[in-house]
């Protein structure tokens, strides 16, 4: 019993690291189709969302029968209990790729990314990739060492964040309202994606240490043990 039990917790993780590898492709060809008004990329990432919520949903299903069937206490109760809510979080950073995709096919034929922001936008959509790769080796491979690599280009993202909201708030500002409701909902959207894994990171980081805020010493002894 305790075999089939535990097959169902790597069952848990593996599903995970199957949505968040999907997030990071959504990302990946959300944030190009922005930069570039390719609007068939865009397509692709709204049509694919689906798929992320029916495997979340299915995770979803398969972590509440695990409660139900095995009644799982201390670290095991832990486990599923946080798989619930990564799910949740992956689920919504799907979403998120998908409303950036969306803002690309709204203003097609031109550009979502209004004058003067590109490279701002660019290179948050580099980091937004980047996280959502690490948080997908972070689930997969519970190294630790990633979470702090991961809350650095968080950071880097909501310093893009604010310079965007500086920029169109700005008297040079020359943006019609529609740039700036783009801008605004954009940055938003990119600077929300890199919170929800940040968010993941830590519940992965809290099922190792049990602390939710692990110090930096604390990870390195995990991670070189």
């Amino acid at each position: 019993m305790r075999e089939v039990f535990h097959q169902s917790l790597e069952d848990v993780q593996g599903r995970l690291v199957e949505i968040a590898e999907l997030v990071t492709v959504a990302i990946d060809k959300a944030t190009r189709a922005f930069s570039t008004s390719d609007v068939a990329l865009a397509e692709e990432v709204i049509e694919a969302d689906a798929v992320i919520d029916e495997k979340a949903v299915a995770l979803d299903e398969l972590a509440i029968e695990i409660l139900a069937r095995q009644q799982p206490v201390a670290r095991d109760l832990r486990i599923v209990v946080s798989a619930l809510r990564m799910s949740a979080s992956l689920e919504r950073m799907g979403d998120i790729a998908e409303h950036i995709a969306q803002l690309t096919r709204m203003r097609f034929p031109e550009r979502a990314i209004p004058k003067g922001l590109k490279s701002t936008f660019t290179k948050m959509g580099e980091l937004d990739v980047e996280v959502a790769r690490q948080l997908t080796e972070l689930l997969r491979t519970q190294d630790l060492a990633v979470t702090e690599s991961i809350r650095n280009a968080d950071d880097e993202i909501d310093d893009l964040h604010v310079s965007v909201f500086e920029k169109v708030l700005s008297d040079s500002w020359q943006g019609e309202a529609s740039a700036t409701v783009d801008a605004t909902l954009a940055s938003r959207y990119h600077e929300r994606f890199a919170d929800h894994a940040v968010s993941v990171a830590k519940k992965v980081a809290y099922l190792s240490t049990g602390d939710w805020t692990p110090s930096t010493d604390a990870l390195d002894i995990i991670t070189q043990s």
